[in-house]
Order: C-alpha cells, then sequence, then structure tokens
C-alpha cells in the first residue's frame, strides 16, 4: 500500500511545501494501522521509526521533523538547526530546511505561512488549547504582519460530531462571547462544537482573513484518518510545514 497525502490547497509561495498524513501506507498494525507517526500511544516504537523513516524518504525532507512533545499547552517554541524535542503545541521557523510539525487525531492542525515564504507555523488546537489561546501565541511570535498570513485548516473531527460539556462551552464564551455561533446545543448540558469556526473567529479578530481547508472530519471519515473520539487506542496523523 502506497502513502497518501493530502496537499493543502492555498496560494502559498513556491518555496513553502506543506502535508497532512493519512493513516494508509504505513506498517503498524491495527488498532495503529497502518501509518501512525506518533511514539506516545502504545504502538511499537520499531515500526512508529519505520513510519517516520518513509516519511522522510517519501516527502524528501530536508531534515527530521522537528517532534513536539505535545501537552495541550499554548506554548510556542522557534525550530532552529539546534532543536531540541520540548514541550510545546506549536513551532515556527524561520530557517530553511526546518521542518515544523504537529500530530493530531481529532484535534485541529492549523499551517501558517507569510506571502514572502520566510516565515512558517504548524499549531496543534485540541479544544483546550483553542479555549486558552495557542493560535493567538504562536501568532505573536511572528515578525509578520497578520494580514500578510496564509493559514490552512487541516483535518480535524467536524461539528456534527464532536461532543462536549457546558463547561467546554463556557471555557470559550469566557474568552469571546461571540463564541456561541459554534455550539450546536443537543440537551441541557450537551453541545457540538465547531472547532473550524472558531478558529476562524480568532484569526479574524487577530486581523488574518487568509484562511483555507477546513472541510474534513476525522471521525466520520475512517479510511483516511486516525480518530481518537471513534477510537481511544489509535494512531496519529501528521501535518508539516517547511521552506526550502
Amino acid at each position: 500500500m502506497s502513502l497518501n497525502f493530502i496537499t493543502p490547497n492555498w496560494p502559498a509561495p513556491k518555496n513553502i511545501r506543506a502535508y497532512t498524513t493519512t493513516r494508509s501506507g504505513g506498517v503498524s498494525q491495527a488498532p495503529y494501522d497502518s501509518f501512525n507517526l506518533a511514539a506516545h500511544g502504545g504502538d511499537d516504537l520499531e515500526a512508529v521509526q519505520k513510519n517516520r523513516a518513509l516519511l522522510k524518504e517519501t516527502l524528501n525532507l530536508p531534515n527530521e521533523p522537528a517532534w513536539l512533545s505535545q501537552n495541550h499547552t499554548t506554548i510556542a517554541v522557534e525550530i532552529t538547526a539546534n532543536y531540541q524535542k520540548q514541550e510545546a503545541d506549536a513551532s515556527f521557523a524561520r530557517e530553511a530546511n526546518q521542518v515544523c510539525v504537529v500530530m493530531t487525531a481529532d484535534c485541529l492542525p492549523l499551517l501558517v505561512c507569510n506571502q514572502a515564504g520566510t516565515e512558517i507555523a504548524a499549531i496543534h488546537a485540541g479544544w483546550r488549547g483553542l479555549a486558552d489561546g495557542v493560535i493567538e501565541a504562536t501568532i505573536k511570535k511572528l515578525n509578520s504582519d497578520p494580514k500578510d498570513l496564509l493559514v490552512w485548516l487541516g483535518p480535524a473531527m467536524g461539528p456534527a460530531h464532536y461532543q462536549v460539556g457546558s463547561d467546554t462551552r463556557d471555557a470559550f464564551l469566557k474568552h469571546d462571547p461571540k463564541a456561541e455561533s459554534g455550539f450546536y446545543q443537543q440537551d441541557a448540558t450537551h453541545w457540538l462544537l465547531d472547532m473550524y469556526h472558531i478558529a476562524r473567529q480568532r484569526l479574524h479578530a487577530l486581523g488574518i482573513t487568509a484562511i483555507y481547508g477546513g472541510g474534513h472530519c476525522t471521525y466520520t471519515e475512517q479510511d483516511k484518518f486516525f480518530s481518537y473520539r471513534r477510537a481511544a487506542k489509535t494512531g496519529r496523523m501528521a501535518t508539516l510545514i517547511w521552506r526550502q
């Protein structure tokens, strides 16, 4: 089985390379079948390393991706030639050939670049990170004017299935009452969350209008994506970006 990738449909500069992996084409066995790129979920580590090697070879990556220790924080770190793995949920780079990457399986991955092709970022936004401001924290680290940024929203759990409690909704409304439009009530204490909608709201508030993507659902597209909500014991996709 060959590897399958999703290439963002956005008007990024020619020197920008960006992809999201799917679940097919690797060597991991069920329930991580088959292109799992996460070493923390219980998969055989040798299989994960083989999958990562396949990723690097197939995409002809200029360097090993800068893997993060993701813990739903708002920490964004700069990736340079001296980067060593650390706790963060977003990364950015100005140096050429540094590969920013985040892993997801229902959470929202965002890719960012400026129109000049000199700055890039990758963001992991679960509901907690999205509510706490991981997008804002990352954009703040960039030197570019927000009006010059392009953002692509990668595959995440869609609004038809992402059920959350009132406490989650309250966390978003505390930041911005307008977030109410991103929730659809199911009963007295449960809501459906549209992460794509909330992310667009947050980006617009920062002055970013060039926003693309946001059409997938990791929960329902079982053949393409891992989903933690669908199967807690599962793999992770990688969403990555670099500048040549």
